[in-house]
């Protein structure tokens, strides 16, 4: 698969899980919501992790993320923590707005020891950087 193919995948994983998540939480199914909740932050974690080592930052192991309850099916959002092999903290947060239409808009910040090193609406090889 081709790097664009990859970032064509990752953010359609992130489009299907916000819409499964208004699905789920209309139909009370928690188990389909809990999937959801799972291949999001692996594509949050794996996307992060990948765009950190494009840039020479290697994490002593893969990112850990949540999905903090917000109330709303039109917003998500995603905190995630790890260390870089130098033990300097990694926080990683995204938010995405307008989840439940077909225009979600999707925002990401990673920061290595307090800096700003990414901050744009996609991760992951192959994301098209704004």
């Amino acid at each position: 698969m081709t790097a664009p193919a990859r970032g064509r995948l990752r953010r359609r994983l992130g489009v299907m899980f916000v819409a499964s998540i208004a699905v789920a939480g209309l139909s009370g199914c928690g188990v389909m919501q809990r999937i959801s909740e799972g291949a999001y932050r692996n594509a949050v974690a794996d996307g992060a992790s990948a765009d950190l080592r494009a840039q020479g930052v290697r994490l002593e192991g893969r990112p850990a993320c949540q999905t903090p309850p917000t109330g709303a099916f039109a917003e998500v959002r995603i905190t995630c923590t790890a260390r870089t092999t130098g033990g300097e903290p990694v926080a990683i947060t995204g938010t995405v707005s307008d989840a439940d239409t077909s225009n979600p808009r999707e925002r990401y910040q990673v920061t290595v020891g307090g800096r700003v090193l990414i901050d744009r609406d996609c991760l992951g090889t192959g994301c098209r950087h704004t």
